[in-house]
């Protein structure tokens, strides 16, 4: 059996979406998390990062190199990075995630960024359905509401997603179990 390779994919972690109001967990507080999520996968250097950002498609928000559109400074590409810019919901569409992933042999997706309800599900969602093992991390995203975010984890794992919080995520990649494997503990849209 091959081992799984994993990619970490952050969503929509630019400045003037971190700073909105999310529940239940600040959007500094999403960075914090998702910081330290890439910070651990960056230290395996076997495994792949995609920093997704937001970008209108029609240049109105000033482009990729306008500073809006630029990722917070803790989340900003460092060397071996791939940044992928959608101009949608989804990360998949019309971009070439699906491309990077497939060079990099992925098996398995860690999400996390921002929103749950909106860049973290519509992009979790398609990955379930294009083969991926898909877990949110569910203390790493944030809504514009607590219901909403609950719902949106709820619906993830309904279509065979599962959820789990950074420190249980980390622990259980650092002892060698992958996101997926049974020793990784799952919490149900939560």
């Amino acid at each position: 059996m091959t081992r799984a390779r994993t990619a970490l994919v952050l969503i929509d972690l630019q400045r003037w979406i971190v700073d909105m109001a999310w529940q239940p967990i600040g959007g500094d507080a999403v960075v914090d998390a998702c910081a330290r999520l890439r910070d651990h996968f960056a230290h395996t250097r076997s495994e792949t990062v995609v920093l997704v950002r937001y970008a209108r498609a029609d240049g109105a928000d000033g482009g990729i190199g306008a500073a809006p559109n630029q990722l917070v400074p803790a989340c900003a590409p460092r060397p071996g990075d791939h940044v992928v810019t959608k101009h949608g919901l989804d990360a998949f569409e019309d971009t070439e995630l699906h491309d990077v992933l497939r060079r990099a042999e992925v098996t398995e997706v860690v999400v996390a960024g921002l929103s749950t309800a909106h860049g973290v599900a519509s992009t979790a969602a398609t990955a379930v359905r294009l083969g991926y093992g898909v877990v949110v991390v569910s203390d790493a995203t944030a809504s514009v509401s607590e219901a909403e975010h609950r719902a949106a984890l709820d619906r993830l794992t309904a279509l065979g997603a599962r959820t789990a919080a950074v420190a249980d995520l980390l622990a259980a990649q650092a002892a060698g179990n992958g996101p997926l494997s049974p020793r990784c503990p799952s919490v149900k849209g939560r």
